[in-house]
């Protein structure tokens, strides 16, 4: 059993990193793209909720861009610190930038999916860019971004930034992360215009303004906690012309600033990215302990058949999780050999945060509770 098993995932691994070959050199970096430094509206639309600790420094980022011709929304939606005093604050510097409060949620409306809504109602420009309240951009970013999307008249854009971490399993668990993300929704895909795969990555969102009511809206994915990569699945869908780039150099995003709190926030996510369903997640757990977590303990098996399928599946690995790390972060390749326990700790994080969604009968996401059953019935999409 365990040698067709090791057969079966050198298969599976020896397709991924062929498939992730030639879809990362399909990936484009925004960094080389030209500028642009005047052109249509563009409407920032930024949602916050109790992030009074970025979303100045945010902002701020924002308004010293390259490219002139720019507004901002930004949206306090029921934050309890000081997130709306400061927003007010950065409207008084900047002319720029307009302010709405949300004192109460709708039914049937995620938090911050009912506030980009809001911000784009009140949006005059072509093109939107939706983005996070703790992005920090380089001056050029934008006029780069426009400058590519314009040169590619695109219809969505969304940029990978640059997941900064500090600590060592923080750092290492990121990069695992991205490289589950990269072969399991080869987001390369949303640049074939014959696939039907999209992307969307919610610190950097840009959509013009007519392709965003084709898909209708965020109200069409109102009660998705992955409401950005779900937004990318709807225009590809819709057969509209979208880009997926890096930006590393550009873009950067502190994920979460230690282990603890990125296993939280997996919470709202992680059994959504399974749609709800405890098949998916048997699944998942089995997948991953087996084809990423097994070949490093069987290679020293005395069987020399199970020792060489071992050896030979964990240099695929290696080669595709290189190619994720040197194509999607800045860390050093050679966390690889934190692969084994990073891996485990990701199924931890699926078997806690089902347990965490049935034992609370939903998610809690920034401070708003949402019931299973109102998630499932909502997010079949």
């Amino acid at each position: 059993m365990l040698l067709i098993l090791l057969t079966l995932t050198l298969i599976i691994w020896i397709a991924a990193t062929i498939d992730a070959a030639i879809g990362f050199s399909k990936l484009d970096s925004l960094e080389k793209a030209r500028d642009i430094e005047t052109g249509a509206l563009l409407s920032v639309i930024v949602a916050a909720r109790n992030e009074e600790k970025h979303i100045q420094l945010s902002v701020q980022s924002q308004l010293v861009q390259t490219y002139q011709n720019v507004e901002w929304i930004l949206v306090n939606d029921r934050s309890d610190d000081k997130t709306g005093s400061m927003m007010d604050e950065l409207k008084e510097i900047d002319s720029r930038v307009k302010v709405i409060h949300l004192t109460s949620l709708p039914e049937g409306w995620l938090g911050k999916n009912h506030a980009l809504f809001e911000g784009y109602q009140q949006a005059s420009g072509s093109r939107i860019l939706f983005t996070d309240a703790d992005v920090m951009y380089s001056p050029g970013a934008f006029a780069k971004a426009v400058g590519y999307f314009e040169a590619h008249e695109l219809d969505h854009m969304t940029a990978a930034p640059d997941l900064s971490a500090k600590p060592f399993w923080l750092k290492a668990f990121v990069a695992f992360f991205l490289f589950g993300f990269s072969y399991y929704k080869r987001p390369w895909l949303a640049n074939n215009p014959k696939s039907k795969t999209g992307i969307g990555i919610g610190a950097f969102n840009m959509v013009t303004i007519d392709a965003y009511k084709k898909i209708g809206t965020h109200e069409q994915i109102k009660m998705r906690p992955d409401d950005d990569l779900q937004l990318g699945r709807k225009v590809k869908e819709a057969g509209l012309k979208q880009r997926m780039v890096t930006a590393l150099k550009l873009i950067e995003v502190e994920w979460y600033p230690n282990l603890k709190e990125a296993l939280a926030g997996l919470e709202k996510n992680t059994f959504a990215g399974l749609h709800y369903r405890i098949s998916m997640v048997l699944f998942s757990i089995f997948g991953v302990f087996v084809s990423q977590v097994v070949p490093f303990f069987t290679i020293f098996s005395n069987t020399k058949a199970i020792a060489m399928l071992s050896a030979i599946n964990l240099i695929f690995l290696a080669s595709l999780y290189t190619m994720v790390t040197k194509k999607m972060t800045r860390f050093s390749p050679f966390l690889f050999f934190a692969l084994p326990f990073t891996a485990l700790l990701f199924i931890f994080s699926i078997i806690r945060a089902s347990y965490l969604t049935f034992k609370r009968g939903g998610i809690i996401w920034r401070g708003t509770k949402y019931t299973l059953n109102e998630l499932r019935k909502k997010n079949d999409l």
